[in-house]
């Protein structure tokens, strides 16, 4: 059996591909080179140049491949770009998907295993949120993400078709082992843009928001280690091959860190100062959203490796030092 992972030369879809890899799963890729790497798609796994929304392609790999699970990645993922450019991400990750569920169907792949969101809760004005709490999303980008689930519930209620929706919080850190880590070009996460501030990529960055409701007014968050939410996708597999049912997770770590304190985290990890720029909110912010993880823990069986923002802002640092000794060498 293989495992199509799309977007798989990107930020996690490229640990997701360690993981499969590591766990002796034959793997292939799928991503068109936009944002991702080449180099970042693991030597065991064989890279595909393409679109997700090339039907043709994707069934010829299915094919090709004997692809029984598909784990995808693909798409869009700044909120604020989303409120400027509705449709872009209506089209990149809501159309695009409904043509790779086609492909999936039509090519009888069994298993879906897709990566949403926790945009999908809005402001959900409770602490930590279940996944059965209501789903209103504050951006085009939540919304798009929303879709693509109502899409796979209804493929999955006619076809025989069972998927996983895992809703991640605030995706951080990199490959223990330092073989990928975030390395998109002006990436909007916050511990990348503190780590490039830390080693002086950034002149210094902004804080987006001081008047929240929060300890600090600035917004809470929710931060998860990129390796263990590719646990979790490899947990989800393991339970859609079990025969058992389409369901929907969130993936956190059920406590938050608000901007300031994951800010001072990667200066006192780093040992280094850098300038904060004071700013008005964004539009599409929630201000705080933290994962309630007993079902995940429960259903899957999933518990945390890298539960620690300390080491999570550490291992981020020390993947923005290789880049730069990456970048000098190349």
């Amino acid at each position: 059996m293989t495992v199509l992972v799309t977007g798989g030369a990107g930020y996690i879809g490229s640990h997701m591909a360690l993981e499969l890899t590591d766990a002796g799963e034959r793997v292939v890729v799928l991503d068109n080179l936009t944002t991702g790497f080449r180099w970042a798609v693991p030597p065991k796994a064989t890279l595909v140049v393409g679109d997700v929304a090339d039907e043709k392609l994707v069934g010829e790999i299915i094919a090709d491949h004997g692809i029984k699970a598909i784990i995808h990645f693909a798409g869009s993922i700044v909120v604020p770009d989303s409120v400027t450019d509705p449709l872009g991400y209506y089209h990149n990750n809501t159309v695009k998907s409904r043509a790779l569920m086609a492909a999936a169907v039509a090519g009888g792949v069994p298993h879906f295993i897709f990566s949403s969101t926790a945009a999908v809760y809005g402001n959900p004005g409770e602490e930590p949120v279940r996944e059965d709490a209501i789903l209103k999303p504050m951006s085009p980008y939540g919304t798009s993400k929303l879709m693509t689930e109502l899409m796979l519930a209804d493929t999955a209620a006619a076809h025989d078709f069972s998927y996983v929706a895992l809703r991640y919080f605030n995706v951080a850190g990199a490959d223990p082992q330092g073989r990928s880590g975030q390395s998109t070009p002006r990436a909007t996460h916050l511990i990348k843009v503190a780590c490039e501030a830390a080693t002086g990529k950034r002149a210094g960055m902004q804080v987006f928001g001081t008047d929240y409701p929060t300890v600090d007014g600035t917004c809470v968050r929710d931060y998860i280690h990129v390796s263990d939410l590719a646990r979790a996708h490899l947990a989800a597999l393991k339970y859609l091959r079990a025969g058992n049912k389409s369901d929907v997770f969130n993936c956190g770590y059920s406590r938050g860190y608000s901007v300031q304190q994951v800010i001072d985290a990667v200066k006192t990890a780093t040992g280094r100062d850098f300038k904060v720029d004071l700013s008005e909110r964004r539009a599409g912010d929630p201000a705080a959203i933290v994962a309630a993880t007993d079902k995940i823990r429960e259903t899957l069986g999933w518990q945390p490796k890298h539960d620690d923002i300390n080491n999570i802002v550490a291992q981020a640092f020390a993947w923005e030092e290789h880049l730069a000794q990456f970048k000098k060498c190349g």
